[in-house]
């Protein structure tokens, strides 16, 4: 007897039921689309790991000097933590910095981690563990909304909660949809909980474009293991080798899209998701918008959410913010 879609998932902990309904949506859509959160299978999230070594790309060494340099200034502003979250961790490491750094290893809260790929799930715990086998991880492979409430359900005693949302993953919603996204984290906490929120700001066009489309085509691989996974999950015939990745500056929205162009008419099945489409030459697949900030955008947007700025930190040389707020 065959599992049912609704029960299956696929290595990244997505439903197969919810890889095929959006699928069905997204790629029908005009222009076509697929969703970003598909991205991070283990190669995609490997791929993820190596972009953030990439001397272009500078987000993850940005925020990791901001963490480390104001690591005790950061704990000592959201008092006494029971609780410890972060969404979306990557490989750990930027946690165990903040961690280490500011001194709080002996303080005794639970970590909660948040994300809907198992891979980076594990890598993060182990991250974790190495830095301090006694600290109580709890990994929660779940959507960020629904693994926060999880988390915050599961917080003990009367101490306070923080949650981390780095690596300017916010940059990942259009602006309705961060600030729906930032309504719901902040529907999760109780008043004097805290959020720490990395942004990316705008910076010249030039730069912006080698952060997205790498020399060493390390993003391009990034981009086309979506269609990689499509054909191995849903059994798809895209041909990978006829789709090349695009990045470009959309000034009036302020961000950066990626895209995959099509080098020739394709007729594609995607048995998988009982779809078949025809895409034409030059015919783009829009796979992701990373919007860029201004410092007093992001303090606005948090603001309109429910939340209160405690501080703003700010890395000059690679446009980078990284903004502390309390739930009020």
């Amino acid at each position: 007897m065959q599992p049912s879609a609704a029960r299956f998932r696929t290595d990244d902990g997505a439903s197969i039921e919810a890889l095929v309904g959006d699928i069905q949506y997204y790629l029908t859509l005009t222009p076509r689309q697929l969703p970003s959160r598909y991205f991070y299978d283990p190669l995609g999230s490997a791929l993820f790991e190596a972009i953030c070594e990439l001397p272009w790309y500078r987000i993850t060494r940005s925020e990791r000097r901001l963490l480390e340099c104001h690591s005790r200034e950061i704990f000592g502003r959201v008092g006494s933590l029971s609780t410890l979250v972060e969404l979306g961790p990557g490989s750990g490491d930027k946690l165990a910095s903040l961690l280490s750094r500011g001194g709080a290893l002996a303080r005794g809260f639970s970590v909660h981690l948040v994300d809907i790929s198992a891979a980076a799930l594990n890598l993060a715990e182990r991250t974790l563990l190495a830095l301090d086998p006694d600290l109580v991880v709890a990994p929660h492979l779940a959507t960020y909304e629904n693994g926060l409430a999880d988390a915050m359900n599961a917080r003990a005693g009367n101490g306070r909660a923080m949650t981390l949302f780095l690596g300017s993953n916010i940059g990942n919603f259009d602006p309705p949809g961060a600030c729906a996204f930032l309504r719901a984290v902040r529907s999760s906490f109780s008043i004097g909980d805290s959020l720490l929120i990395g942004t990316d700001l705008v910076k010249p066009e030039r730069e912006l474009l080698l952060a997205y489309d790498d020399p060493l085509g390390v993003t391009a691989a990034f981009n086309r293991n979506l269609l990689v996974r499509i054909n191995r999950d849903l059994g798809a015939d895209f041909d990978i080798t006829a789709f090349r990745h695009r990045a470009l500056w959309n000034a009036a929205e302020s961000r950066v899209e990626m895209h995959l162009v099509a080098g020739s008419r394709q007729h594609v099945r995607i048995p998988g998701a009982s779809l078949e489409v025809v895409v034409e030459q030059d015919e783009t697949i829009w796979t992701e918008s990373s919007y860029k900030y201004e410092p007093a955008g992001v303090i606005s947007m948090l603001e309109r959410a429910g939340f209160r700025r405690l501080a703003q930190w700010i890395d000059g040389d690679d446009g980078f913010a990284l903004t502390l707020v309390e739930a009020i």
